[in-house]
């Protein structure tokens, strides 16, 4: 790579990038899913609706070569990001090494996180290959923030924001719904980004709920919404039935998969689909109410 002496960094224009990237040997690594948001309105637009203050700390999934870092810097935040990419890595390094409110955690995402600190907010243009199953470990995980704002495929942003009887509302709806309010932004098309996807694109924006604690949820809440909606045609009584039928009352799983059912007024012949998250965290609480006392 060529001496990073007064780097300057052609954030906006995909052809300038173009000749940046080969100009110091790098590239795009499609394993990665890496795509630039080379939108300057789009970044700010995401920014402001991370509304942080000063000294606040932020957790930077995927900032490529800092285009949103630099931004959170100026103003103020306190940025630690995970970068995946070597080259990526180095550059990055240059820009911030030394800024006394940037630090670096090099490597995969998925297997760093756990071990990073601080972090009460989260931005990130994440991969498409890694931004649902990212997003519902740190759920499933306990890892929450006061609030995340995420550039992810419009799909994964639709089931994200999915209301019940919706053809998009799913187990990751319900997990998102169930520790945040879930507000989509702006949609954007390939051009925004470098290399341009095929796909469209979309901001969400996740405030951590406030009216209830989401880490206060019984054990078996998770587990419990991926089993009643792993098979979409069976009926809310036959999935709980399954569910309930692993545990400790294998014998009595019928009767007492009607008696979880009676107990939260939910009919028998509903279907996962058309639950709120509510009843799902109703579900789980008789669920283990029944389980503690068998």
């Amino acid at each position: 790579m060529r001496p990073l002496i007064e780097l300057s960094i052609p954030y906006d224009s995909p052809r300038d990038l173009k000749v940046f990237l080969d100009a110091y040997g790098l590239g795009m690594r499609k394993q990665f899913g890496q795509n630039f948001l080379i939108n300057p309105r789009a970044r700010t637009k995401l920014i402001k609706a991370l509304d942080t203050a000063q000294g606040d700390e932020v957790w930077e999934v995927g900032p490529g070569l800092g285009a949103m870092t630099a931004e959170l810097l100026e103003q103020g935040a306190t940025v630690q990001a995970f970068e995946i990419d070597p080259g990526f890595i180095g550059i990055l390094k240059a820009l911030f090494g030394a800024h006394p409110r940037f630090s670096l955690v090099e490597g995969d995402v998925l297997k760093t996180w756990r071990h990073a600190g601080g972090g009460a907010y989260l931005l990130g243009n994440l991969p498409y290959t890694i931004a649902a199953r990212l997003l519902a470990v740190l759920i499933e995980e306990n890892r929450l923030f006061t609030r995340m704002v995420v550039t992810v495929q419009r799909e994964v942003a639709l089931r994200m924001s999915a209301a019940p009887f919706s053809k998009d509302y799913s187990s990751f709806s319900v997990l998102c719904a169930s520790a945040y309010t879930v507000t989509p932004l702006m949609v954007l098309k390939g051009a925004s980004f470098y290399p341009a996807p095929h796909v469209d694109s979309q901001g969400v924006r996740l405030d951590l709920r406030t009216d209830v604690d989401p880490r206060s949820y019984p054990s078996c809440f998770k587990p419990l919404v991926r089993r009643l909606f792993s098979s979409r045609r069976k009926t809310l009584k036959n999935n709980l039935q399954s569910f309930i039928s692993s545990g400790i009352m294998k014998d009595r799983a019928k009767a007492a998969a009607q008696d979880i059912l009676d107990r939260c007024g939910i009919s028998e012949d509903r279907r996962a689909e058309t639950l709120r998250p509510e009843d799902f965290i109703a579900l789980a609480g008789a669920v283990e109410e029944l389980q503690c006392g068998a």
